[in-house]
């Protein structure tokens, strides 16, 4: 199945400096980095390295839970509690997957299974957790629907609280019959929440309710015919949206109105040089700590997009492609410093590091590297 900025909490790596206990497993100039993976022959879970932020070096991984499919991780905001959805439509014999809760030991980063709840859908592929700690929102991908889970005071997670349906198909027949939730985001203020779902071909926006756990779709905001939307990412203090488009290789800005739950569509942009040479799908975006810069991966062109943001309006303009270093790079990540990208190539069972030009925004391969088992999503984490 195919499948931004410090606030985002889940991804298949979530890069946790320091987990508030710095022991042997953790020197002060590193950050712990949680590996999500597809498991099978060549991985059995979420996997753990230190990047040394002053150099860029990565440490050898280190398996740290077996768990199925941890395809993307989420960080409660107190770090001691990580988030892995289990990527599955069939979970011990009830139709669809799970969502587990680990405890993170503060000196040797490894995990420990506190609990799994029902996703409410098949296949879940993204989550995110809410700054203050209350819920988890998952995407099914396969289920079509977002779900509510309530976290417990020990981070254990409840029985959802609230499951909304989307509804929509699009135009290419293979991937677009139905709603294909992909990706779940909160806006900087939390009071709402955008949904891709590259099957419907939108982004829903739903107002969300951390007293009740509930969502309230409001609205719903849409690219080209046929463009599947897959994750986003706002800018511009919330008042922009982005969308990478996973079947057109494309990203969609979108004007966002908060309070009225709008997005209006002003920019389309290629994730591709022009002319095109290359099937190709898109798979993560990110834009930088500082605002200046977006970035977006192309799975197939195996590169990264890099763009320039307006910073008044929010609009993109390219800067060119930088070869991602490795093959199909599903998800990447900036580390907490701002110093470096790591990318993780579900191709060939690597991550690649790379310097971030402080000027331009580029990123620069270094030689570091190491091998993973078909990592599939990254993500800093505060």
């Amino acid at each position: 199945m195919s499948r931004t900025f410090r606030m985002l909490v889940v991804s298949c790596l979530a890069i946790l400096p320091g987990l508030a206990m710095p022991g042997p497993a953790t020197a002060a100039n590193g950050v712990a980095v949680y590996v999500g993976t597809y498991t099978g022959a060549t991985s059995r879970g979420i996997y753990r390295f230190t990047l040394d932020t002053d150099t860029g070096a990565p440490g050898a991984p280190v398996l740290v839970a077996e768990t199925t499919n941890p395809s993307f991780l989420a960080l409660h905001p107190n770090g001691r509690v990580l988030y892995a959805v289990n990527e599955v439509d069939e979970a011990g014999g009830v139709s669809g997957g799970r969502v587990s809760a680990f405890a993170i030991d503060a000196r040797s980063g490894q995990l420990t299974l506190l609990n799994q709840q029902a996703s409410e859908g098949a296949a879940p592929c993204h989550l995110v957790v809410d700054r203050g700690g209350r819920h988890v929102l998952v995407a099914n991908y396969n289920g079509g629907n977002v779900a509510v889970l309530p976290i417990l005071a020990d981070g254990r997670l409840g029985t959802a609280t609230h499951v909304t349906r989307h509804a929509g198909s699009g135009p290419n027949a293979a991937r677009q019959q139905r709603p294909h939730a992909h990706g779940v985001h909160f806006d900087p203020t939390e009071r709402i929440v955008v949904a891709p779902d590259l099957g419907a071909d939108r982004v829903f926006v739903h107002r969300y309710d951390p007293e009740a756990g509930t969502l309230t779709e409001v609205g719903a905001g849409r690219g080209a015919a046929g463009a599947g939307p897959r994750h986003a990412a706002f800018g511009a203090g919330g008042r922009v949206l982005y969308a990478i488009n996973e079947l057109t290789s494309t990203i969609s800005v979108f004007d966002v109105d908060a309070a009225a739950g709008r997005l209006t569509l002003a920019q389309d942009v290629t994730t591709l040089p022009v002319p095109a040479t290359v099937a190709n799908t898109t798979a993560e975006l990110v834009v930088s700590p500082d605002g200046r810069h977006l970035y977006g991966s192309n799975r197939g062109h195996d590169s990264i997009a890099v763009f320039e943001i307006d910073g008044a309006t929010g609009r993109l303009t390219p800067r060119g492609h930088v070869a991602a270093g490795g093959k199909t790079p599903r998800h990447f990540a900036i580390d907490p410093t701002g110093r470096w990208m790591l990318v993780a190539h579900q191709g060939d069972d690597s991550i690649a590091v790379f310097r971030l030009d402080a000027q331009t925004g580029v990123p620069v391969a270094t030689a570091h590297r190491i091998h993973v088992g078909r990592p599939v999503c990254l993500l800093p984490a505060p």
